[in-house]
């Protein structure tokens, strides 16, 4: 006993117990820290069978609506109700119906071992079977570009035109690398640790600083981070699966981005050329210049989060694609 006495007192000294100790706190504290946030955010639409589970849905406007169905695919640490509160009501106020879908592993979806946007766009795909929503507006934000593309490169027969807001679609430059340390922590037996213990009090200490940056240089929207839901993406499961979204990214990109001349349908890109995350001449640019036929609407001053800082003209943009893609369908 004496023995056993000894070693536990030499522990308690060490880095070990002491790293030991700062993750079950952080434990502890991912565990209440996403309950609160699915108790203050329930499922707040209809959920769609796809194979293996199911992804969840934010639905607005008429459900038979004559000028036809915009689907809307968020960015990265979002869910559905970032486009819809930002632009998706307004679509729906214009008569169209909306749909927006949980990513999976985002939001209320299952992950359905979904991590690249080639494997999203296809449950997305299956949903909108299921959902009997024939070719329709796919308007994708940010991450949710590079699965709009997908969608329309793998299902053609699902979509009717593309708007892709501020979207990542090429191949990142070969000079962006992350530090070591973030390198380190994205390795998965680290990232499913540290998602399930210091990183949602970490997300959440520097959640209203995240969003900032992300509006910037505009301020955030009044009340943005409660009308978005985005607590929703500071539970585990969500910030895995963020940072294997994010990870795999680039891979998926040098594979789907050589196909974008084939696109054969009305596409228009909107970007804010005051953009500091994804820049348009990065992105945007030569992403319109590859797709045939593609539009390129530039927003003066307007940083990452067009769908919130100028969704009007955004609904307006996507009205005034939608003649063109009937008559293209």
């Amino acid at each position: 006993m004496r023995a056993v006495l000894a070693v536990l007192a030499v522990l308690v000294g060490t880095p070990l117990l002491l790293g030991l100790c700062i993750l079950a706190a952080g434990a502890v504290a991912s565990l209440l820290i996403g309950w609160r946030a699915g108790a203050a955010y329930p499922p707040a639409g209809p959920f769609v069978p796809v194979a293996g589970g199911r992804l969840a849905t934010l639905q607005a406007g008429p459900e038979t609506a004559a000028r036809g169905t915009v689907v809307l695919i968020h960015g990265a640490s979002a869910n559905a109700a970032d486009p819809m509160e930002g632009v998706g009501r307004l679509l729906a106020a214009r008569g169209f119906r909306v749909i927006a879908f949980d990513r999976p592993g985002h939001g209320w979806s299952d992950r359905l071992d979904a991590a690249t946007p080639a494997a999203q766009a296809g449950r997305i795909a299956e949903a909108l079977v299921a959902l009997d929503a024939g070719p329709v507006i796919v308007l994708g934000h940010s991450w949710g570009g590079a699965a709009a593309l997908a969608l329309a490169l793998d299902h053609p027969e699902r979509v009717s035109a593309l708007a892709l807001v501020a979207p990542v679609a090429l191949p990142f430059s070969r000079t962006m690398t992350l530090p070591w340390y973030w390198r380190l922590a994205a390795q998965p037996p680290v990232a499913w640790l540290l998602s399930r213990t210091l990183g949602p009090p970490l997300a959440l200490y520097y959640l209203r600083g995240a969003a900032s940056q992300a509006f910037r240089p505009q301020p955030p929207a009044a009340d943005y981070l409660g009308r978005a839901r985005v607590p929703l993406g500071l539970r585990p499961g969500a910030l895995l699966a963020n940072v294997e979204d994010l990870m795999g990214l680039p891979a998926a990109l040098e594979r789907q981005s050589p196909r974008y001349e084939s696109l054969r349908l009305p596409a228009l890109v909107v970007s804010g050329d005051a953009d500091p995350l994804v820049r348009i001449e990065a992105q945007s640019e030569p992403l319109a210049a590859r797709i045939p036929g593609a539009r390129l609407l530039r927003l003066p001053g307007l940083g990452h989060m067009v769908p919130w800082v100028a969704g009007d003209r955004l609904a307006e943009a996507v009205a005034d694609l939608a003649p063109v893609a009937s008559a293209t369908r």
